[in-house]
């Protein structure tokens, strides 16, 4: 069942191991597409996975020596953007989101990186699309509710009404301008701005970067 998703050379134990655990965590027609393995260039014991559904994306950490997996998954309508980046060795695939989380994984297969990109990207365009045609559906049903009440009005009131001296207008009283509050940082951003400025000044690894937002993002 999980040869499908050992076409770019994953390592099988680590997609069976992804495979068993997704079991339990897919939806009602939720449809894994894609699965890709961190491959490190010495020691790859206990490599991290993503994993691409019809309706969200998923990253899995191995944690206590490989006996457990520590995941953090986000929909794709909150998902604002998604990058790849090729390096020398291996290439980094991370995604954005709405709330300015950021979430990646190093050390992929550039072959597999590219994959999740192209996967990612139609997925991407397939939820605006749909929520293109879910706005239109609503406007739709907003004029026709406007134009249906208006001819129930219309056929109402068929009898001449004498047409009453318009009343004189009451002054307006213009309410003084609100001024608002600026809202206070959100503390989880400001933290997680912290780590990424940490990861772009090269003092933290990518590895110690996505360990640290995954400790971060699980106390929501």
């Amino acid at each position: 069942m999980i040869e499908k998703f050992l076409t770019e050379e994953q390592d099988p134990k680590a997609v069976e191991k992804i495979y068993l655990r997704l079991a339990d965590l897919l939806t009602t027609d939720e449809e894994l597409l894609y699965i890709a393995v961190q491959k490190k260039p010495l020691v790859n014991i206990l490599p991290e996975c993503v994993a691409l559904t019809n309706k969200r994306i998923l990253f899995f950490t191995p944690t206590n020596l490989g006996l457990s997996i520590k995941f953090i998954d986000f929909v794709w309508k909150d998902i604002v953007d998604v990058y790849t980046k090729e390096e020398i060795i291996g290439a980094i695939f991370s995604v954005k989101t709405t709330n300015g989380a950021e979430m990646g994984i190093d050390y992929l297969p550039k072959v597999q990186a590219r994959k999740l990109y192209q996967y990612a990207q139609e997925r991407k365009e397939a939820e605006r699309e749909a929520r293109r045609l879910r706005d239109l559906e609503e406007k739709r049903a907003e004029s026709g509710a406007i134009q249906f009440d208006n001819g129930a009005r219309a056929a109402a009131f068929q009898p001449v009404v004498p047409i009453a001296p318009a009343p004189e207008p009451e002054p307006v009283h213009i309410p003084a301008p609100v001024v608002q509050e600026t809202a206070k940082p959100d503390e989880l951003t400001e933290k997680l701005k912290k780590l990424r400025m940490l990861f772009d000044n090269g003092l933290i690894s990518q590895e110690e970067y996505n360990h640290k937002k995954l400790d971060l993002l699980s106390d929501l």
